[in-house]
């Protein structure tokens, strides 16, 4: 059952999604997204937009290629990629409560991955708005996987480099996608409304809306 007024979470490690859960980007997602479709003169909404949230960009995009009068996953892809370096692309920012939270859990030991859909070099950009890459011990990114979320692997993946088994990990995540990836690696998942609202994230252990109303405490024992 989903809790939706979480007391303190007992986390022995900790896996974070990146894009919508430590820093806000959707914004900036939806208007490359957005921008991309309207060049190619191919229709786009709030529901097509929906469709590449949580995911990998190129798995996402290979659904609606078809739709496209030219180029390959990988030149579209590129060239939305491109779009995000635009000046009138708004920055991203931290979401509440992110970068005092990583800070808090490194100080006192706690084990930190980042498993995202994103590319590398995108992901460690990023994590300069909350301590730096510096602060997790893995970060596991698209490139690292054969599969993306809602696939386990990238969680597992994640687990594997910490050296802890999923059933001791707590996953934070912003969408249906990565809950799914999340539950299915078998983590205890707290899920944010960055993205989406809280019924779209009803598969997730606990709800937020940032992390300003998480308290926490380090557990030493997996969760009975």
């Amino acid at each position: 059952m989903t809790d939706t007024t979480p007391g303190a979470l007992r986390i022995r490690a900790a896996l974070f999604d990146l894009d919508g859960t430590l820093v806000a980007t959707e914004h900036r997602s939806r208007a490359a997204w957005t921008r991309l479709f309207r060049t190619h003169g191919v229709e786009v909404n709030d529901t097509v937009l929906a469709t590449f949230v949580g995911r990998r960009g190129q798995e996402s995009l290979a659904d609606h290629v078809h739709k496209f009068p030219r180029g390959t996953v990988e030149e579209l892809f590129a060239e939305a990629v491109g779009y995000l370096e635009g000046p009138d692309i708004p920055p991203p920012y931290p979401v509440p409560g992110a970068e005092a939270l990583v800070k808090e859990l490194h100080a006192q030991g706690i084990p930190m991955a980042v498993v995202t859909s994103g590319l590398r070099e995108h992901a460690l950009a990023l994590l300069e708005h909350v301590g730096g890459a510096q602060l997790f011990s893995a970060v596991i990114t698209a490139e690292d996987v054969r599969t993306g979320k809602p696939d386990p692997e990238g969680f597992l993946a994640g687990c594997a480099a910490l050296g802890v088994d999923p059933s001791q990990a707590t996953a934070f995540e912003d969408a249906p996608a990565g809950i799914a990836a999340a539950k299915a690696a078998g983590l205890r998942c707290v899920a944010l409304t960055t993205t989406h609202d809280a019924e779209a994230l009803g598969q997730a252990d606990t709800v937020a809306a940032d992390y300003t109303e998480l308290t926490w405490s380090p557990r030493k024992t997996p969760t009975a």
